[in-house]
């Protein structure tokens, strides 16, 4: 396994991501992570709709980024921020948009969550529960061990 030498062996309850000797690193996630347990936080499946439960684009990207606020809105709500994030499944059901708004779902990313790219999957479903919504993210935190 290769070190990350973004994250400090030092700092005790760090996300560190996970490589195999002799595999690429992968672009936008990782692998795996690997993290001692404090407070683990789920998220539910989160849209791009605001607060009211209403949304304000149909395109993908826009609703993306609202997805990611609210996953960040719902973590704070436990003390936890995108640095916590250990996890996120995003179901998709527009692949070709997906796949022409990939430059700009980056820099949404970054922009919301840094350089922080926990382990994810992407899945493609043929639709989403919540109209007109095409992408949903759900993810799984880990807060550090209190030390007491």
């Amino acid at each position: 396994m290769q070190a990350d030498p973004t994250i400090d062996g030092d700092d005790a309850g760090a996300a560190r991501p996970l490589l195999p000797e002799g595999w690429q690193a992968p672009v936008g996630y990782a692998n795996g992570i690997a993290v001692d347990a404090g407070r683990i936080v789920f998220v539910a499946g989160q849209v791009g709709w605001n607060a009211e439960q209403r949304f304000e684009s149909e395109a993908l990207a826009p609703q993306f980024e609202q997805a990611l606020r609210n996953v960040i809105a719902v973590l704070a709500e436990a003390g936890a921020g995108p640095q916590h994030v250990c996890r996120i499944t995003a179901y998709c059901c527009d692949k070709p948009a997906y796949l022409a708004a990939r430059r700009e779902l980056g820099a949404i990313w970054r922009r919301h969550m840094g350089s922080h790219y926990p382990a994810m999957s992407m899945i493609f479903v043929a639709d989403l529960l919540d109209s007109p919504g095409k992408i949903e993210l759900e993810a799984t935190a880990v807060l550090p061990r209190v030390q007491r």
